[in-house]
């Protein structure tokens, strides 16, 4: 008998695993909550949604916008997407009549995306595009931000952004707490502040925002002694490493002996590879022109400008 069987006898007991559910448990029990689970309803639930907004079926809420337009909705949808729909709901009380809010300052053509919005948290991307502005105003003057957050998106990512509407959408995303709006705006002057500074928005706030015209303008001159900063270590980082590699090439030189330059005393191995360093060649160079350049006055050859004049050729 085996050691292993002798040493541990339990092994050949151990119990076959229960079955599997049936059949009859899954249909009652585990296939619904799976169907209910992977079940797409957004888009039918959607359309219901903007059905009820089209139709204003049962419509308990008339909105009044410019030009004598009229919205019609529920209230209790407002209430619930929107605090201060429902403050000022709160405040109308319903006698047996529809209640009536307004909402002017804007295109009713924006209101009506709104409201849509507010239903279904869709919209079409072709009126998303042309009233992303007025759509920004009225999420934060209604306390939506999923609508605020999407009108950020549309106005970064489609590029709706120009020099000419830039400094509108800069103030605008101030007033209404955008920061991410307001930081891409911002740099955005700061990369054509010539461009926009000649434009009709810069001009209004010029007028209306003096204060914001002079942090704009110590934004810039920030920006341009910080360019100037980094193109000056780029340009110290430039000599130094020039710097090194002149000296690596004389340890060379002095040490091993260059098959380029020499020097002609030292003995040069058989094996010795070809020379790797740039700079050998550029002193091979320099020390050719030197021996026949015929313009060694100060100024007339770049080259020889900070050779002295007074010594000799070399041979």
């Amino acid at each position: 008998m085996d050691r292993r069987n002798e040493e541990f006898p339990c092994e050949r007991t151990v119990p076959n695993p229960p079955p599997l559910p049936t059949n009859l448990y899954e249909s009652r029990f585990i296939s619904p909550m799976r169907r209910r689970r992977h079940c797409s309803i957004f888009s039918a639930t959607k359309n219901t949604w903007d059905c009820l907004f089209d139709e204003g079926y049962r419509a308990d809420l008339s909105i009044n916008t410019d030009n004598g337009g009229i919205i019609y909705a529920h209230a209790t949808i407002l209430g619930m997407s929107s605090p201060v729909f429902r403050s000022m709901l709160n405040s109308k009380q319903s006698r047996g009549h529809r209640r009536s809010i307004s909402i002017r300052g804007v295109p009713p053509e924006s209101v009506q995306v709104f409201i849509r919005f507010l239903y279904s948290s869709s919209y079409e991307e072709d009126k998303m595009q042309e009233h992303a502005l007025n759509l920004l105003m009225l999420s934060h003057a209604y306390v939506v931000p999923h609508l605020k957050r999407e009108c950020e998106r549309q106005l970064l990512e489609r590029g709706l952004i120009t020099t000419d509407n830039v400094v509108d959408i800069f103030q605008l995303a101030l007033l209404c707490d955008a920061p991410r709006l307001s930081l891409f705006c911002h740099r955005f002057m700061l990369k054509h502040f010539k461009a926009i500074s000649s434009s009709q928005g810069w001009e209004a706030m010029k007028k209306s925002h003096p204060v914001l015209e002079k942090q704009i303008f110590k934004s810039v001159t920030d920006e341009d002694i910080r360019k100037k900063e980094r193109m000056r270590k780029i340009n110290e980082r430039k000599v130094y490493m020039q710097l090194y590699e002149a000296m690596e090439a004389l340890v060379h030189i002095c040490k091993d002996g260059c098959r380029t330059i020499g020097p002609c005393d030292k003995v040069l191995k058989k094996d010795q590879t070809p020379c790797k360093y740039s700079a050998c060649k550029g002193l091979e160079l320099l020390i050719r022109h030197f021996a026949g350049c015929k313009m060694r006055v100060y100024g007339g050859c770049k080259n020889c400008q900070n050779y002295p004049t007074d010594r000799p050729l070399p041979p």
